[in-house]
């Protein structure tokens, strides 16, 4: 908890939600699997994890690298309505909703900040359930560059009214940490995406869990902590 007589400012917890909070991922590269074979650029299921993190718009330039504005318009059509077909299947992790719940109660600012479209938002927002926990949501619509670049994580800390080193941001991927690491915001990681502690550790993460729920059982001597000790 916050220490009595304190004048440090609230810190901010700022929490990925595809692949941190909620289980889908790997929704999503089923989802984009069939899109892109659908407008006529099959690709191998792995490269598309590999991308997982990243907006829409940078994940396809990544997998196609120069298509047309049609193409690329097509292909996250076909994403989105795949992905809505498949989200019955959506949910929370285990321990995703008492985590957030348990920072914010310890007097810090909660914000989601994700690269999801604003139709996947509202269904990860239903799943998820913890608005009274949640501050702020930053989302692809707030910026114009999506992750790895950082300006998410700074809408985030803006609309929470922290600096970077009173915020820490938990996601699943590199490229939460890379944008983190731009935007000089600490990055805790988890390995609920499918991305090896290695390779986390490697981009920059200061820490890494094996999800949501260890990360709670640990709470209180995690790098989070400096935000409340």
């Amino acid at each position: 908890m916050t220490k009595t007589g304190s004048t440090r400012s609230p810190g901010a917890v700022l929490f990925d939600i595809d692949g941190t909070l909620v289980d889908s991922s790997y929704l999503h590269i089923s989802a984009w699997l069939h899109a892109l074979r659908a407008v006529g650029h099959p690709v191998d299921a792995w490269r598309i994890h590999r991308g997982q993190g990243m907006g829409s718009s940078e994940l396809l330039a990544a997998l196609l690298g120069e298509v047309s504005d049609e193409v690329s318009l097509q292909a996250k059509q076909h994403h989105s309505e795949r992905y809505r077909q498949s989200s019955e299947l959506l949910r929370a992790f285990d321990g995703a909703r008492d985590l957030v719940a348990e920072v914010a109660q310890r007097g810090v600012i909660v914000v989601l900040a994700t690269s999801a479209a604003p139709e996947e938002l509202e269904l990860l927002r239903s799943v998820l359930g913890i608005e009274d926990a949640v501050a702020e949501i930053t989302a692809a619509q707030d910026v114009e560059a999506a992750k790895p670049e950082p300006d998410l994580i700074q809408v985030a800390l803006q609309q929470a009214g922290v600096t970077a080193d009173r915020a820490v941001y938990v996601g699943d991927t590199v490229w939460d940490v890379k944008a983190c690491g731009k935007a000089g915001v600490a990055c805790v990681g988890v390995l609920s995406g499918g991305v090896s502690a290695a390779e986390l550790i490697e981009a920059g993460a200061v820490a890494v869990y094996e999800d949501c729920r260890a990360l709670l059982r640990e709470l209180d001597t995690s790098p989070l902590a400096a935000l409340w000790s």
